[in-house]
């Protein structure tokens, strides 16, 4: 179950004040930390998401390739699905 957006921005404030409040890092004033972590974050929870759509696209475009050759839909996205994966060196 993916974290709610709501729950991702609080986390990133959260974080932010914390990293303020025990001096470990010095920010401007007015530097948005919250939104930049939060963009950090959410980018990094839906990657999976972006994944499986490419893979998804992928399999479109050789749906009658599979079809002719009897190949499993599931089987092809999860080789497509972790063949991408290892190429980006993502971590799922």
């Amino acid at each position: 179950m993916p974290l709610r957006r709501e729950y991702v921005q609080l986390l990133s404030r959260k974080i932010a004040e914390e990293l303020v409040e025990h001096e470990m890092i010095e920010l401007p004033e007015g530097y948005g930390l919250a939104e930049q972590l939060f963009q950090i974050i959410d980018d990094e929870i839906n990657l999976e998401d972006r994944i499986n759509d490419e893979v998804r696209l992928l399999l479109n475009q050789y749906q009658d390739q599979m079809r002719q050759s009897g190949a499993s839909y599931q089987e092809m996205f999860k080789l497509i699905k972790n063949k991408l994966v290892r190429e980006r060196k993502l971590v799922l």
